[in-house]
């Protein structure tokens, strides 16, 4: 099991890997204890002084203008979480609420909260135990905090609601019962700051980052095959080329592409054919990719800003100095989503254009649709058509959520940032990709094995052709490709294919 320190260390998407893959271990480094601490106490001391304090003696949205008197500030907090808890649709996954509970350590842990100590170790507790809250994937529209998700969180910890103890969901009284922790007493704040942050959409973000540096070099994979096996030029993939342009993520898929294809006798075959360009889709890869990649990049530098700040509302400094501001608003991270959405949606794009090329045939050098019996046999005819209809189901996907707005709390928050729906629907098109990309490697593959399988494959390319044999009958003619598309996909989406091409090189 990984132990994770919550400290002052800046942190990036890259440091939640773990939060996927099984329970892990969380500390709170000693710094980070006395900022929460001196925190709370300023906040303590400013309600003394008989301070007004947004959703801690005030009620909440359009309702801040009615004063609390000191003996129901501990009701209000209960009431706050249980009324939040109101969302719907299917859990999210345990990675997900991992990397919420702990988002919500890195914002408790700068020291501008006002929560109490034992809030923070509460948390850790449940963490460390994996006792993962259920939290509904819908209802946050990414503004005033995932107000219902976070609702649900909350409900967790004060011993409400439902978790997930050992993969198995029961009520939260049953698992705390079981590993003997007792729920939390909000304090003062505590309620409406668990409840306030952009925890839910920043952890869906990462969620999406992590997926698709996998996808970036996947497609540059499948793209490079896809050169090999079409006969296409490996000579416009050159770095002389690409230092002509100052973009990082062109010359890094150019890159990628070049190296694959070392060695390639199925390139060498063709060196003195006398064909002058290819299709766009085969010679701006890097031009596609890249534009992908360095979207990809500005994104993650948002995301990595939104992990490391603090997400919160009012907002506790020094001096009894407590302000009200819009930390809670995820217009970043809906914006960051959005045009990671586009650019995905274009890497689905360029993979469905490359399989069509197949289709045609390729001169007297491939048959169309990729089959030695054109008119008898259909070949991978239906299976372009289900890349087709996968990228055209990502065109709509790509729609931006962040530019539309529906006011809640009576007008109060007034215009919101939909970063939730903007991320969930990047998962839908992330794994449309998976299965474009995997029916790109199917039909480049079968080109190899049914047209040129007596010349060696590139360096970067064998192993991945190798393994793709495994799970594809390319000598059987026409069969259901049902199980071969899921086998495949499943090849990709586990990261297996890149584990693979790490045996030869390295990828940018």
């Amino acid at each position: 099991m990984e132990t994770l320190l919550v400290s002052n260390k800046n942190r990036t998407y890259k440091d939640f890997y773990p939060f996927y893959k099984g329970p892990v271990k969380v500390l709170l480094s000693s710094k980070s204890e006395k900022r929460i601490i001196k925190s709370h106490n300023h906040l303590i001391n400013a309600l003394k002084k008989g301070k007004s304090i947004y959703g801690v003696n005030t009620g909440f949205g359009n309702l801040s203008h009615i004063t609390i008197d000191s003996p129901h500030i501990a009701k209000l907090q209960m009431n706050l979480v249980r009324s939040h808890a109101s969302g719907t649709g299917a859990p999210m996954s345990l990675g997900l609420v991992r990397t919420i509970l702990f988002l919500k350590l890195l914002t408790f842990s700068k020291g501008y909260s006002g929560v109490s100590i034992e809030l923070a170790k509460k948390i850790i507790q449940f963490l460390n135990k994996d006792i993962l809250p259920v939290i509904p994937e819908k209802g946050s529209v990414g503004a005033s905090g995932d107000l219902a998700p976070l609702g649900h969180l909350a409900l967790a910890l004060i011993g409400e609601g439902e978790v997930f103890c050992k993969g198995e969901r029961i009520k939260t009284t049953a698992a705390l019962s079981k590993v003997r922790i007792r729920p939390l007493s909000l304090k003062p704040k505590e309620g409406i700051s668990l409840i306030n942050g952009t925890q839910v959409s920043t952890a869906i973000a990462i969620n999406n980052l992590i997926n698709g540096e996998r996808l970036l070099k996947v497609a540059d994979i499948a793209g490079a095959i896809s050169v090999e096996n079409s006969f296409s030029s490996r000579k416009v993939f050159q770095k002389k080329i690409h230092t002509l342009k100052l973009h990082l993520g062109q010359r890094s898929s150019a890159n990628n592409v070049y190296r694959l294809l070392n060695n390639s006798g199925v390139v060498k075959s063709h060196n003195n054919c006398g064909k002058v360009q290819d299709p766009y889709s085969f010679r701006c890869i890097p031009h596609i990719h890249g534009a992908c990649r360095d979207i990809f990049a500005n994104s993650a530098k948002i995301i990595n800003n939104e992990i490391n700040s603090i997400s919160d509302n009012p907002l506790i400094f020094d001096n009894n100095n407590i302000v009200s501001s819009g930390h809670f608003h995820a217009e970043h991270v809906a914006l960051a989503l959005d045009s990671l959405a586009i650019s995905f949606s274009e890497l689905g794009a360029i993979s469905e254009r490359r399989i069509h090329y197949f289709m045609k045939g390729i001169k007297d050098k491939i048959p169309p649709f990729v089959t030695k019996t054109p008119g008898i046999e259909s070949g991978y005819m239906i299976a372009h058509v289900t890349a087709s209809a996968l990228a055209s189901e990502n065109k709509t996907l790509s729609h931006p959520a962040s530019i539309d707005s529906m006011p809640t709390s009576g007008g109060q928050e007034d215009i919101v940032s939909m970063a939730p729906w903007a991320g969930y629907k990047l998962m839908g098109i992330q794994k449309n990709i998976d299965k474009i990309l995997s029916i790109e490697l199917i039909v480049a593959g079968a080109a190899y094995y049914i047209c040129s399988s007596d010349l060696d494959a590139g360096h970067g390319t064998k192993p991945i052709l190798k393994a793709l044999n495994k799970y594809c009958s390319f000598q059987s003619g026409d069969r259901s490709l049902y199980n071969e598309i899921n086998s495949v996909t499943k090849f990709v989406r586990s990261g297996t294919i890149l584990d693979i091409i790490s045996e030869v090189l390295t990828l940018e």
